[in-house]
């Protein structure tokens, strides 16, 4: 699935939540049991209510504390600690620490400080965590792509624990370098920290939802200010990925680079370090021509756009070429998974993949190392490769 956010108010971290809940009301129970599990006081309450403005109805997520409290500042190794030691599962747990980090960090670099002196005021109270931690078990359960349109700049200044601000925040403007901003000409802080700290977790991609897909749900979530003339929400659009069996596009990076002076052996086992880069999807190499007429070899690495900086330092570092050319690509894929199946007395690994609606099953060949004989192993991949070709998983 690929999630398409649509800023149109801004983002925060409940309007996050609103949105995505506005599309799968069903995962409400369990994220409100999650943000308990990560140690919610009693007096805080959640809430998901329906919502409506001028021109559109959606939904609204708040947190509240029952009765009065006094604001404070929590020091992020507190919450760390919390998080780290709360019987979360262990993916929502480590994106809330993830999300959390990022939050520290830019203020550190705002503040001049380390992120272990770092504490948080605003983002300290429980709202802010709940949201946090909210947002961490959906993003979890959804296990998406993302990508979001232009952001919207804000203007003017806001009151905070450190006095009168510019909009954008310095935090906020830290998470969110490298996203592409418009100017609505509306006063008023668009993206929260919180919300920028979503959204630098997430890295999605910025280009418009005609990149395509088929529409499965979608959600409004309101914010808490009104603009003139404006709904202060963030839509979220889920989008299937899956259209007869094929994934539509998702975009990669494509890197390209020539060696002619390094030795093969040498160059091998640095395109085995580059090839065990989580990110990294394939490599490839052909050997060519090059100038003076000495023989080269042309590589090219596909990875994902996440993290690409430290497959372009890897390149550098595993290889004696100086220069790289890159780009982001368009890729499809077929629908593809892994699946263990029992057979002649021992489990094979098998990859099995959606076409048109017929599921194909391949193998694994690490799984023949240990059967001699081109026969034997060929006989071994049609029996199981037959067994299971129309296997509806």
């Amino acid at each position: 699935m690929r999630i398409h956010l649509d800023p149109i108010g801004g983002v925060a971290g409940d309007m996050f939540i609103a949105a995505i809940l506005d599309a799968k009301p069903e995962w409400y129970e369990d994220m409100c049991a999650s943000i308990r599990t990560a140690g919610l006081p009693q007096e805080v309450e959640l809430s998901l209510r329906p919502h409506a403005d001028f021109a559109l109805t959606g939904t609204r997520f708040n947190v509240s504390e029952l009765g009065t409290h006094e604001h404070h500042h929590t020091p992020f190794v507190k919450i760390r600690d919390m998080l780290s030691h709360s019987t979360l599962e262990s993916g929502v747990r480590q994106t809330a620490i993830d999300i959390f980090c990022l939050l520290a960090e830019a203020e550190a670099a705002v503040h001049g400080k380390s992120i272990e002196t770092i504490s948080f005021h605003e983002v300290g109270e429980w709202d802010s965590i709940a949201d946090i931690v909210g947002a961490a078990f959906l993003i979890d359960r959804a296990s998406a792509t993302w990508t979001i349109g232009a952001l919207p700049l804000g203007r003017g200044t806001i009151d905070t624990s450190h006095g009168k601000l510019p909009v954008p925040t310095p935090a906020t403007v830290s998470l969110l370098e490298g996203f592409s901003f418009d100017d609505d000409g509306l006063d008023g802080e668009r993206i929260t920290p919180t919300g920028a700290a979503i959204l630098a977790y997430l890295k999605p991609q910025q280009f418009g939802v005609a990149q395509g897909g088929k529409l499965v749900a979608s959600g409004t979530g309101f914010g808490t200010k009104t603009f003139p003339k404006k709904s202060n929400v963030l839509r979220a659009l889920m989008l299937s990925t899956d259209v007869q069996g094929a994934a539509l596009h998702d975009m990669v990076y494509q890197i390209e680079f020539d060696v002619d002076d390094q030795s093969a052996e040498d160059l091998a086992i640095g395109l085995t370090h580059i090839r065990s880069l989580p990110t990294v999807l394939d490599v490839s190499q052909t050997a060519l021509f090059g100038k003076k007429g000495r023989v080269a070899t042309a590589i090219r690495v596909l990875a994902t756009t996440e993290d690409v900086d430290k497959v372009f330092e890897a390149c550098f570092f595993e290889t004696t070429t100086i220069g790289l050319r890159f780009g982001e690509v368009k890729r499809l894929t077929l629908d593809r998974w892994e699946k263990q199946f029992d057979a002649e007395g021992k489990k094979w690994s098998c990859k099995l993949v959606s076409r048109s609606g017929a599921t194909t099953l391949k193998v694994e060949s690490d799984n023949l190392i240990g059967t001699k004989g081109y026969a034997n192993r060929e006989r071994l991949r049609r029996e199981i490769s037959t067994k299971y070709e129309t296997l509806d998983d």
